[in-house]
């Protein structure tokens, strides 16, 4: 029961955070790591709102593979849990890769 409870409350908290990003009008884009750090005239190159709106989804899809493992969870306890952040860690793997193609 443990690991159904624990995916959930990761599935909700990646969704909201998600949530949050993409309706933020932009605002939240001060918590996003390396971005928080340019100067003011750097930033001015950015759509913030945007920017906000694409890793608010990002973080919205991450929440599905704690869905997936509240899923196999019901019948392999435990397994659904660890499957679930092997593939959240591809994921945010890919992010990263992503987001310094980008930078270049």
């Amino acid at each position: 029961m443990f690991y159904i409870v624990f995916d959930f409350m990761m599935a909700v908290i990646m969704f909201l955070f998600g949530m949050w990003f993409y309706k933020s009008e932009g605002k939240a884009a001060k918590f996003l790591s390396g971005y928080n750090m340019k100067s003011a005239d750097e930033r001015k190159k950015y759509d913030e709102n945007a920017m906000c709106k694409a890793y608010g989804k990002r973080m919205m899809f991450m929440s599905v593979p704690f869905i997936i493992g509240i899923i196999i969870d019901i019948q392999y306890q435990g397994i659904g849990s660890w499957i679930a952040w092997g593939i959240w860690l591809i994921m945010f793997v890919l992010l990263l890769i992503d987001r310094h193609k980008r930078e270049r």
